[in-house]
């Protein structure tokens, strides 16, 4: 099982260098343009999120929600940021995947939220009696 792990660490830089390299070669110097935005647009999520983390904490303790939603939105959102800046096209395509991701809206509730009506029970409607 070691040996799996470090042959993968191990490969994953091997195969970012390999994918570079090929894709300079055929498209010239627009890789480095492309290594060079993505990393930009990379720190700038990362600032970003930095300056919204605070913001999604105040709004979800102030609602009386769980922080925890907020906290994962924005480590994830972050970890991509990080992915974005490592140049690479596999580091690149992760976090492109980290960000299509969407939150699932339906894991954590806030208690408030989950309350049933009073009359739920209650069906309306008409009816006619015949006889």
């Amino acid at each position: 099982m070691r040996f799996i792990i470090l042959l993968a660490i191990r490969a994953f830089p091997i195969a970012e260098i390999w994918i570079l390299i090929n894709l300079a070669h055929h498209y010239g110097w627009w890789v480095l343009l492309y290594l060079v935005v993505i990393a930009i647009l990379g720190l700038q999520l990362i600032r970003d999120e930095k300056l919204l983390f605070s913001g999604r904490m105040m709004q979800s303790l102030s609602q009386g929600g769980n922080p925890m939603k907020a906290m994962f939105g924005s480590a994830r959102n972050i970890i991509a940021g990080i992915l974005l800046i490592i140049p690479g096209v596999i580091t690149d395509f992760i976090a492109v995947i980290l960000l299509l991701i969407p939150m699932n809206k339906g894991v954590i509730h806030s208690p408030k939220h989950t309350q049933k009506a009073a009359n739920d029970d209650v069906i309306e409607g008409e009816f006619h009696r015949e006889e």
